[in-house]
């Protein structure tokens, strides 16, 4: 790599001392350093330093193109760092990077833990709900806090949800002389640190945490009764098959529920809902499960509120679906897209299998019962019959 103006540098608190010496070589010959107070003032940099806007702009940076910079960023700046951020606006050959060890390989080396079995989230500006898919008995997990409060205020929210009895350590400043690690309960935290550079480890105890498999029950989602029942949503995340990094459009949204399984497997969903109420229903339920960043929701009808979307990977349309929404879907769908309907009125039903037909794929009618009272015995009590077409395009 010819001599790239851009270098960037991961520091840690102990300042000088932990920079290798291509590190300090290239902070010698800058002539500008950006990076936050501290890391300024760690580096001691002088008049040389010019310290981040809050909030952080990449975009200052740039203004120094084709002379010697430096960027400093806390232990490995392209873990919830700045590096990333910068290298997608650069070519390859503008700049070159010295990473330090990140607060999470610090905090796995104090407790002894495997890195490579730790959940590890950036939660300085991210809810705390972020941790819900995480959580389960025993697991281990590490979180970037934005301070010492924050820190208090994660314990409380664990504790709230079942999980006051989770170890819970506070990581101070690792890597430097004022490194303080303290283990608590969570339920018993005494609360406030008046350090900002605060981590925290937690090993779960005392909750059960969320189920893998697809159809999850349907009393942990708020809705108004139109939603796709766990059983029949079981089905419909089968067909849909859903894969990380995959975008789904889920017309007719109603409480989310289908948006929210698929987020959880890692992909992004468009939720299209004509109604205000559910629309809030859908961000709520996508707040409480942590992947409100995943679901993007959209006020209207199909097919006009389709028109501005991405192509999707796959679709569901839950209900409603008419031959003048089906070509309109349809015709927008890549090769190899899915596509899931499902219907309870003979009407639909017909045009499912007319769809069917003419593009094959596989079409299913379900017939679900369930348990219930009769007087003193109990009986069968039937649900309306689903019929579910699915097709690749």
């Amino acid at each position: 790599m010819a001599d790239p103006w851009l270098t960037i540098i991961g520091i840690g608190e102990d300042g000088l001392a932990g920079l290798s010496d291509a590190s300090r070589k290239a902070l010698g010959r800058a002539e500008t350093v950006f990076g936050g107070e501290r890391h300024l003032a760690l580096a001691d940099v002088g008049s040389r330093g010019r310290a981040w806007p809050v909030p952080f702009d990449a975009s200052v940076v740039l203004g120094c193109r084709g002379r010697p910079t430096v960027v400093l960023a806390s232990g490995d700046p392209f873990w919830h760092g700045a590096g990333a951020g910068l290298a997608e606006r650069l070519g390859g050959d503008e700049w070159i990077a010295h990473p330090g060890p990140s607060t999470f390989s610090l905090a796995a080396a104090r407790l002894g833990w495997r890195l490579e079995s730790i959940a590890c989230l950036g939660l300085h500006a991210a809810p705390f709900e972020r941790l819900v898919q995480h959580l389960a008995p025993s697991a281990r997990i590490v979180c970037l806090v934005r301070d010492g409060k924050a820190a208090g205020d994660l314990a409380k929210w664990l504790s709230e949800r079942g999980w006051g009895a989770s170890a819970f350590w506070t990581l101070n400043a690792l890597g430097g002389p004022r490194e303080d690690i303290a283990k608590h309960r969570a339920d018993s935290f005494g609360g406030d640190l008046a350090c900002r550079l605060v981590a925290v480890a937690v090993e779960a105890r005392g909750g059960r945490g969320l189920p893998r498999s697809s159809g999850l029950s349907d009393d942990l989602f708020v809705h108004d009764g139109q939603i796709t029942k766990r059983p029949v949503r079981a089905l419909a995340l089968s067909a849909l098959a859903p894969r990380p990094g995959e975008r789904l459009w889920d017309i007719g949204a109603g409480s989310g529920s289908i948006s929210v399984e698929w987020a959880l497997c890692g992909g992004t969903a468009t939720a299209i809902e004509a109604r205000e109420d559910r629309a809030a229903n859908i961000r709520n339920n996508a707040a409480t499960f942590g992947v409100a960043h995943r679901i993007t929701v959209v006020l209207g009808m199909a097919p006009e509120a389709l028109a501005a979307l991405d192509p999707p990977d796959a679709v569901f349309i839950g209900g409603g679906l008419d031959r003048a929404m089906f070509d309109a879907v349809w015709s927008r769908l890549k090769p190899g897209a899915r596509l899931v309907a499902h219907s309870v009125t003979l009407e639909t039903e017909a045009l499912l299998g007319e769809l069917h037909r003419q593009h094959g794929g596989e079409l299913m009618r379900v017939e679900i019962a369930h348990c219930a009272p009769l007087g003193r015995y109990r009986s069968w009590e039937a649900a309306r019959p689903v019929v579910q077409w699915s097709a690749v395009r």
